[in-house]
């Protein structure tokens, strides 16, 4: 068969397959994540058939994937909302970190992994899925409750920190030294600090620069402009994806509204894309050896992400039973695990299998934590003769629009109805 024939054949293949996966997950109430994964799996090296002619194509469309799932992030904050959150939100935030990087960080060593490996598995199991979050607290109707406001304020913590840590493990990766990589930390913070401050000084410049009433050239440009910037920040060691997630921000209003409904798609399906490729990468027969210390990993991070949400919600005020939601909620794992796994991969090949497991684990027991961690929690108190029943109830009911202004399911491939816009 000739190679553009076998190209397309394959990646029609592929592509009709994520689409009815997709439609799968969604009849069954599950995030498609795990399903690309096991796709990918099933078809990369080891696997049943494995994808040859598209597999170079499919590459280049996981690095626009990652690229995408960063801008359309961005574009889902203004710089003010940042900056409120971090002023607000930030010891909530560093107890994530040292509770949920720890353990992944901890475990690396003990494999033997060494530093960069370390810093990676740390990535793994820090960040929480934020779109997997968005469909279950869409699910169970609880957009509106006192301790959303909280997951959110977490999550955006945990977005912001990410062009910090990128960087840092972008440079490790590349070995380039103590010294390299603290010039390649002081250019991303740098370059955070100067978006932020143009951001809410001239955003409106900016975001007047790139508007067009076009949509194909307000596409192209945003798009255009997001992988030159990309490319250089990944050619300065700053990582290509804080570098598209640093112009979501710096447009604002209905420039940012605009380019989020025509990029959308583009980044589902690239984002689908770059799941199944990672999942290409991985050979399944490397997976039975890690089941146990990624099972074992996925215990103690449910437990500290649990532990996460009930003190962010203790500190905004939030009575028990909605601490013990936020913290089952924030336990899910998703693509910002993977997209770390997929930098390190090529340097440190051994955290590809464990990773697929890890966050096949929490994927799914995220959306179980969330609906039962809080009952559990009663339960147990009630034989402790503890619990408080009705009152805690009546305290803690839905709050209409309490939430911050910030769009759940960002980066995820399963996007669910938008709870609020970015503004400048």
């Amino acid at each position: 068969m000739h190679d553009t024939t076998a190209l397309l054949v394959e990646l029609g293949a592929v592509i009709l397959g994520l689409g009815l996966l997709g439609r799968f997950a969604g009849r069954i109430g599950l995030s498609p994540i795990p399903l690309y994964l096991l796709a990918g799996l099933a078809f990369g090296h080891g696997g049943l058939i494995p994808l040859k002619a598209s597999e170079e194509f499919t590459m280049v469309g996981a690095e626009i994937g990652v690229i995408l799932l960063l801008l359309l992030l961005g574009l889902e904050y203004s710089a003010s909302e940042l900056v409120t959150s971090l002023k607000t939100q930030y010891p909530s935030g560093a107890v994530d970190f040292v509770l949920n990087a720890t353990p992944g960080a901890v475990a690396a060593l003990i494999l033997g992994w060494g530093p960069v490996g370390a810093v990676a598995l740390a990535g793994v199991t820090w960040i929480s899925s934020s779109g997997v979050i968005a469909k279950v607290m869409t699910d169970l109707g609880r957009l509106g409750n006192r301790e959303t406001p909280v997951i959110l304020g977490v999550l955006v913590m945990e977005d912001l920190a990410m062009a910090v840590y990128l960087p840092l493990l972008t440079a490790m990766l590349a070995g380039v030294g103590l010294a390299g990589g603290s010039l390649a930390l002081v250019i991303a913070l740098g370059a955070v600090g100067l978006v932020l401050y143009l951001a809410l000084r001239h955003g409106r410049l900016i975001s007047r620069a790139v508007s067009s009433d076009n949509p194909e050239m307000l596409l192209l440009v945003v798009l255009g402009l997001t992988l030159l910037v990309a490319g250089v920040a990944q050619q300065l060691q700053v990582s290509a994806a804080v570098g598209a997630f640093l112009v979501g921000i710096a447009l604002s209003g209905e420039v940012a509204e605009g380019a989020r409904k025509l990029l959308t798609p583009l980044r589902d399906l690239f984002a689908a894309v770059f799941f199944v490729f990672f999942g290409l990468s991985t050979n399944p027969a490397d997976i039975p050896p890690v089941l146990l210390p990624a099972a074992l990993l996925a215990v103690i991070t449910t437990l500290t992400k649990i532990g996460t949400g009930y003190y962010a919600a203790r500190r905004a005020g939030v009575g028990p039973r909605g601490r013990w939601r936020a913290g089952g909620t924030l336990v899910a794992r998703g693509e910002f695990s993977i997209v770390i796994a997929g930098l390190a991969v090529a340097t440190e090949p051994r955290i590809g299998p464990i990773a697929t497991a890890y966050v096949l684990i929490l994927v799914i027991v995220g959306p179980l934590t969330a609906r039962w961690t809080q009952p559990v929690a009663a339960k147990i108190e009630a034989r402790r003769g503890g619990g408080r029943g009705t009152r805690d109830a009546l305290a803690e009911g839905p709050v209409a629009k309490s939430a911050p202004e910030r769009r759940l399911g960002s980066h995820d491939v399963l996007t669910p109805e938008p709870v609020g816009e970015k503004h400048e």
